[in-house]
């Protein structure tokens, strides 16, 4: 018959239940350290960010002889 659940259906049923319903709150203490792990997630993006300070300007070295193009150096030898 096509409209009755075979015993694969009730037994997956079943399980999902007993985790769901079952055992001491186990969906609750799985989503209580879902929670706290989002928590400890965002509280290390906050410490991260320490008031939202502006950027350091990056440093600019000047370029060093190996680098200089020798056709526009202004020093004739």
């Amino acid at each position: 018959m096509m409209g009755s659940l075979s015993i694969w259906h009730w037994l997956i049923f079943g399980l999902v239940a007993v985790v769901v319903f079952g055992g001491r709150g186990r969906l609750s203490s799985i989503m209580g350290d879902a929670a706290k792990g989002i928590r400890a997630f965002q509280d290390g993006l906050k410490s991260d960010g320490e008031g939202d300070k502006p950027a350091a300007a990056p440093t600019v070295l000047p370029p060093t002889d190996a680098a200089r193009d020798p056709s526009k150096d202004t020093a004739k030898s």
